[in-house]
């Protein structure tokens, strides 16, 4: 699970919100621009920002350790194609072609048309496909037909029938569509369903497969995409020697290096199940690295790689593709270990019915990390907390992983704010309060978000997992009841007997009035007038928010408040709101606990899909005295390996890529694995 808000900068300071080594190693050399006085931002365009990060601490790392960090950021982006094809099936067709056209057109670069087309590949760029990597939308293009038939002819492009149409026309226009009036699978673009395939005979499919131990059920349809051969149903496994192969191969090629040089046995013996995983689809393999990988938890490097995260499946399935490699950020992780030392306490005095808490949490770990490379799903567009592995029985019974990506943190904090708070904020008092606890108050959230959020609660016996009970709702629902237990002990005075916060009560209210802001107006920028929400996370903020909202409106305890022509909400007794905050959980864990899937579905349909349109209206008009962009990402540092005249590495150096534009083309001529159609 992740936290992957992309981040808002809007909310100040809120943010809850070749096989020789020689050939392939070396990149492209850049001009490294990392100075004293640090450029956070590299470009923006559209509704993005886009920035760099720092690695700091590099030059501490021996070179072994720098080889770790090398060779495992080499393997996540020699499987960036993957995502790409993932999130659509023409997407490396259009890429190719937007690319040629790019680095070819020698006509008039001046025009509007030309920097439209720009803008449009930049978009593309972004998020990894012709869908907005947030709202799901297709992209539209500002430039015509005509104009890109002329870019076509006058570099010499190729790209005819439904590659080229659906850039312009209304098919898939929706990469995950959950609205099942449409279908859930018919009606989302995304590439991991073959045509004329349904939501109810993916769910018969699988209702069909059954585990080797009903206990430990295994994750089917996490790597493969499902098709129709001869009418029957059949998976095309993601492997070595089956779908994604040739990019996999070199995944594999740079993960045998990585393990080569591992901090440590248990490292090692991670890195060696991932291979095993990757040469044969076998998803007890998986399980079994899930365990070996949580386990593993002495040495300063660490990486997530693989399919993994299922917010892009509309019905829960298969795993996106993404790699995060991170360097301890010891300080840090000393400061928040006191969490995970105090999980147990976090379980015990959760407002849940007692059948529905673990009775020992296991093995979890929490560190601040230091973000070295990123590629897939999680690049340019980052998480900034991350809780592994997604298994509720590995969970329970090995523990998990939590990171808080703090140098990417760091970036968003120090590119600016936009004042935004001071429009939005109820009062002066709110804004005081997340001026001085904000960030604080942000970080927290994160930790315990997915420290203590993911980690809690178990389901009742014989209650299948969530993608099967929950179906479409099983993201949102648990991207809401993590945020809730966050929420709910953000205002505890554990926090100050631990030594997390000076003062607990002026924290949480500043979360509190970061959430409530933020989940029923401030988010609603990113939505086009008249749209339904469809995005999980902004959902889960929604259906939190509204839902408060509506329980404490007639009692005082959050109130609606219009001056000026403008809407605020203040929040009256913060105190009440944790209680309903605790109330909420309790019956978020109860459906997860039981499957209610109808609670599920009426819970989110009814305060987390519709928008409030004359807010919305009001919230976009207020908002376009703002410039900056509502979405941020990163281009990634490049390691750019120095080798002695026998082809050994004899050092590591991190430079800063010039552009946006200058990275995306490095990827595509260094790291295109894949074959445009899959």
């Amino acid at each position: 699970m992740k936290i992957k808000f992309l981040l808002m900068l809007m909310l100040a300071s809120t943010l809850i919100f070749s096989c020789g080594e020689a050939a392939v190693d070396k990149p492209a050399q850049t001009e490294n621009v990392q100075t004293d006085e640090f450029d956070y931002t590299a470009d923006e365009f559209a509704d993005v920002r886009v920035l760099r990060y720092q690695i700091p601490g590099w030059e501490n790392l021996s070179l072994k350790e720098q080889k770790l960090v090398y060779y495992l950021t080499q393997a996540g982006l020699s499987g960036r194609d993957i995502i790409w094809d993932q999130n659509y099936k023409h997407n490396l067709k259009i890429r190719e072609a937007l690319e040629n056209i790019y680095t070819n057109y020698e006509g008039d670069k001046s025009t509007e048309d030309w920097k439209n087309f720009e803008t449009y590949l930049k978009r593309v760029w972004f998020s990894n496909g012709i869908h907005h990597h947030y709202s799901m939308d297709k992209l539209k293009p500002a430039f015509s037909k005509d104009y890109f038939d002329m870019l076509l002819a006058e570099t010499d492009t190729e790209l005819s029938g439904e590659a080229y149409e659906v850039i312009f026309n209304n098919k898939d226009s929706k990469k995950v569509n959950l609205d099942e009036s449409k279908g859930l699978v018919e009606g989302s673009a995304v590439n991991f369903y073959g045509d004329n395939i349904t939501a109810d005979e993916v769910a018969a499919f699988y209702a069909k497969k059954q585990s080797p131990d009903p206990t430990k059920p295994l994750a089917f349809g996490l790597n493969s995409k499902l098709v129709k051969e001869n009418g029957q149903l059949v998976e095309k496994v993601w492997k070595s020697g089956g779908m994604y192969g040739s990019a996999i191969d070199k995944i594999i090629y740079w993960l045998e290096k990585a393990k080569g040089v591992a901090e440590n046995e248990e490292q090692a013996n991670a890195l060696g199940l991932l291979i095993k995983y990757y040469r044969t689809g076998d998803l007890q393999t998986w399980d079994d690295y899930n365990i070996a990988w949580v386990e593993a938890t002495e040495g300063d490097i660490d990486y997530i790689n693989s399919f993994i995260e299922v917010y892009n499946d509309p019905l829960g399935y298969r795993g996106s593709y993404e790699t995060i490699v991170q360097i301890k950020d010891f300080d840090m992780s000393k400061k928040m270990q006191v969490l995970e030392e105090n999980v147990q306490w976090f379980e015990d005095n959760a407002p849940l019915m007692e059948e529905h808490k673990k009775k020992e949490v296991v093995g979890v770990t929490y560190k601040t990390v230091i973000v070295a490379g990123e590629a897939g799903d999680a690049s340019p567009s980052t998480p900034i907390g991350v809780n592994l592995p997604n298994s509720n029985w590995i969970r329970k019974a090995h523990g998990s992983k939590s990171v808080s990506l703090g140098n990417i943190i760091n970036s968003y904090n120090n590119a600016g704010s936009t004042g935004r708070l001071q429009e939005f904020a109820h009062d002066e008092e709110e804004i005081a309060l997340e001026e001085e606890y904000g960030v604080l108050a942000d970080k927290l959230h994160t930790a315990l978000h997915e420290v203590v959020g993911h980690a809690s609660g178990q389901l009742n016996p014989g209650v299948g997992e969530t993608k099967e009970t929950l179906k479409s709702y099983a993201s949102t629902l648990e991207e809401g009841r993590a945020d809730l237990v966050g929420l709910y002990y953000l205002m505890d005075p554990k926090l100050e007997e631990l030594g997390l916060v000076d003062d607990h009560e002026k924290v949480g209210k500043a979360a509190y009035d970061g959430y409530i802001r933020n989940g029923l107006m401030m988010q609603l920028i990113r939505l086009e007038p008249g749209a339904d929400i469809e995005e999980a996370h902004m959902r889960n903020r929604q259906w939190v928010s509204a839902w408060v909202f509506e329980q404490g409106r007639d009692k005082g305890i959050i109130e609606k408040v219009t001056r000026d022509g403008k809407t605020y909400f203040n929040i009256t007794d913060y105190a009440a709101l944790r209680d309903l905050f605790g109330q909420l959980l309790k019956e978020t864990q109860r459906i997860k606990s039981e499957g209610d899937y109808e609670a599920a579905k009426n819970l989110v349909e009814n305060y987390g899909v519709k928008v409030d349109q004359d807010i919305h209206k009001e919230v976009l008009k207020r908002n376009e005295q703002f410039t900056s962009a509502p979405y941020s990402g990163f281009v990634n540092p490049v390691l750019v390996p120095e080798m002695d005249e026998n082809g050994e590495i004899t050092a590591i150096k991190v430079v800063q890529p010039l552009s946006f534009e200058e990275q995306m083309l490095n990827y595509s001529e260094n790291y295109h694995f894949l074959p445009v159609e899959n």
